[in-house]
């Protein structure tokens, strides 16, 4: 038998009262789930935004779809029931989709405040740190290693023919060696044949070039016959004739206070190089120590670089308490010891605390600072490297205590300056991402800045 006649106007019976939404319950309950995932993802907004914009753009997709099944289905019998009842499943959604919408909300406005900061840094870089920062390390350090480990080199391949030019040439190395001993000796070649210039020591000044022992050397060399077009970089600076000083940045150390961050005008006549410094004190902890301002508070077994107030410098295991003593200019802090006693830290592995997203074993621009036995600072640097070949390029350079700066190439920079006043910038490697004028306007990060004494 076909349905009973119905009069026109008259209301169909549906086997259960019709619902009633209820915004304001549907506002407390979004709410409410807004609440819950601020306290199981804190302190991740930003982790929390990216979330919401994925759900809204799959609710916006599925809505799409369902449109089209619709005119697809056009004209087939409809259940009247699915249009008096709204279902569970529908406030429920309703309620998902105002949470993202108030999550996404609080995500814009922390994202904008951060990305509007003083800043120098690029806006790519600027909102990847504030995703770091906000709930997002995690997949930050996932999305990292994946390229990272797809964007590695090869093994093997051509090997180079000719190394970059580095420093201004001066007379024969060996004849410079013989003038001195305090002159650090050629880099000894890990590969044969030896390419010309290879390890070989040369000024950044031609003023300094006839010098025995100027107070700035630079050389590159190929670190590992597994990966023959790999160069590396290096710095020596001398402890006799150069000083370094530290500079706090726009927003390292956090509490920065306002400083120059860059090397004033006023100490530009003497400058020779000016290069990175170590992890912000969020990934990479311990102290920051500056003209008798204690920043951060200086932590035990931490590898520190120091410079006393007679002038010498050192990179050690910190042992002291909490703020460094009046006879301490400056000190900074990074990770342990990567050297000790001429030979790499034992416990150089893949955690966190040799590259806080990346690991140790990733390959990546690393950069790192050491002492020889003499007193004076090496500074080196390399794209490729894990924290183990970074340690072996200090080795070979000849730090017997040395400690791991910032990675990559976005953080890796060592400028020097052919004349004074800081003119005729040079990086030490091409590959460093930065330009040769960095520094000598306002950075983000700390760094060292080397001049003449």
């Amino acid at each position: 038998m076909g349905s009973p006649w119905v009069p026109a106007g008259t209301r169909v019976r549906t086997g259960g009262r019709r619902s009633r939404r209820r915004p304001s319950v549907e506002l407390a309950a979004a709410a409410a789930l807004v609440a819950l995932v601020a306290l199981a993802l804190r302190p991740g907004v930003g982790l929390g935004g990216v979330m919401a914009l994925a759900f809204l753009a799959a609710r916006v997709l599925w809505w799409a779809a369902l449109r089209a099944w619709r005119r697809v289905r056009h004209g087939s019998p409809r259940d009247p029931r699915r249009r008096v009842r709204a279902s569970l499943g529908r406030r429920a959604m309703a309620v998902a989709t105002t949470a993202a919408i108030f999550t996404l909300v609080l995500a814009m406005s922390s994202y904008v405040g951060a990305v509007t900061r003083r800043s120098n840094s690029s806006l790519a870089i600027r909102s990847v740190e504030w995703l770091r920062d906000n709930g997002g390390a995690s997949l930050v350090s996932q999305i990292e290693t994946f390229f990272y480990s797809i964007d590695a080199p090869s093994k093997g391949g051509p090997a180079l023919v000719r190394l970059p030019s580095v420093g201004v040439r001066g007379a024969a190395a060996g004849e410079l060696r013989r003038m001195s001993r305090d002159r650090p000796p050629t880099v000894r070649p890990v590969m044969h044949p030896r390419l010309a210039g290879e390890g070989v020591w040369h000024a950044t000044q031609a003023r300094f070039a006839g010098l025995a022992v100027p107070p700035l050397l630079v050389t590159t060399y190929r670190p590992d016959p597994s990966y023959p077009r790999v160069v590396a970089g290096l710095a020596w600076i001398s402890s006799r004739r150069a000083t370094v000083s530290l500079y706090s940045g726009i927003q390292e150390p956090p509490v920065a206070g306002g400083g120059p961050s860059e090397v004033p005008f006023a100490a530009r006549g003497s400058l020779l190089a000016t290069f990175n410094s170590g992890f912000r004190h969020k990934d990479g902890g311990g102290g920051y120590f500056v003209h008798g301002r204690l920043f951060e508070p200086m932590e035990p077994g931490v590898a520190t670089v120091v410079r006393l107030a007679n002038g010498r410098m050192d990179v050690r295991t910190w042992n002291g308490g909490v703020r460094p003593g009046p006879g301490v200019t400056f000190a900074r802090q990074n990770l342990p010891l990567i050297v000790d006693h001429g030979r790499p830290n034992p416990n150089l592995d893949n955690g966190p605390a040799w590259g806080v997203a990346v690991g140790g074993s990733v390959m990546v621009w690393r950069s790192g600072l050491g002492v020889d036995r003499r007193g004076n600072l090496i500074y080196a640097a390399a794209p490729d490297q894990t924290v183990r070949g970074l340690a072996r390029i200090l080795i070979h350079g000849g730090a017997v205590r040395a400690m791991e700066l910032d990675i990559n190439s976005y953080w890796v920079t060592l400028n020097s300056y052919r004349k004074t006043g800081g003119r005729g910038a040079r990086k030490l490697l091409a590959g460093m991402t930065r330009p040769a004028l960095r520094y000598l306007s306002p950075d983000d990060r700390d760094f060292f800045a080397v001049s003449t004494r």
